[in-house]
């Protein structure tokens, strides 16, 4: 009698990384309702950590799945389209005259999160359709489209009421939301590379991005926003040039 089918515990970890990454995300929604703004918004940040994690696990130790594929992509729905839109909802537009306004954007960021990963899901599975080209993305990845969608939290947690701006900042976040699912090229920072002379200005400059995202969290990733929404025409004209 043969004995029971067994998994080694590495195939595991991925998945297990992915598990923790959907629970940060479910604390998240329950900081934001909780009124704990800051304490949300890092889960969210956890979550981007992790999601970026699981995936370089499971190459790292080559125990890349179709599950852990479809799992990473429902917590990508879940982490970066429902989390983000909630804690926009709850902080900014709830209790206001323009929760109907603000929820529609709620609705826009997931719906738009959730075409660009079934776009994402469709494209393991046919040639024709591919989200990643020669170094670059194809519109904004889902963990990005998150960070810029917060960027109104990030504004106001830096003194900058956005109350009297409502239209503006509802447009902002839908605009976000078809930049995830555009054919827009994007850089991807995992095709990057630096010439070796280089390496130590890199090595300084990543050291100094940590700092400030210690020090200065929320200033600094709306420069980053800032600086990745900028960077949009330049990856459009590389990536045709």
């Amino acid at each position: 009698m043969s004995g029971a089918q067994r998994i080694k515990i590495r195939h595991l970890v991925p998945s297990i990384v992915t598990v923790f990454a959907i629970c940060a995300g479910l604390t998240s929604i329950r900081m934001s309702l909780e009124g704990r703004l800051e304490a949300s918004l890092y889960f969210v940040l956890l979550a981007v950590f992790l999601d970026a994690a699981d995936g370089k696990l499971a190459r790292f130790l080559d125990t890349a799945s179709p599950f852990g594929a479809e799992l990473d992509s429902l917590a990508d729905f879940f982490n970066f389209g429902i989390a983000p839109g909630l804690l926009l909802y709850n902080t900014l537009y709830l209790g206001t005259s323009h929760a109907n306004l603000g929820w529609l954007a709620t609705l826009v960021l997931a719906v738009c999160c959730a075409l660009r990963l079934a776009r994402f899901n469709l494209s393991t599975h046919r040639a024709d359709i591919s989200l990643k080209q020669h170094g670059f993305f194809v519109g904004v990845p889902a963990p990005a489209l998150a960070c810029l969608a917060l960027t109104p939290i990030f504004l106001h947690l830096n003194g900058w009421d956005s109350a009297d701006f409502p239209v503006l900042r509802t447009i902002f976040i839908i605009g976000v939301g078809m930049l995830a699912v555009s054919t827009i090229p994007t850089f991807s920072i995992k095709h990057a590379s630096i010439k070796r002379a280089h390496l130590p200005f890199a090595v300084v400059g990543a050291v100094v991005l940590v700092m400030c995202l210690l020090v200065y969290p929320w200033s600094t990733l709306i420069v980053g926003n800032m600086l990745y929404l900028a960077s949009l025409p330049f990856s459009y004209r590389s990536f045709h040039n």
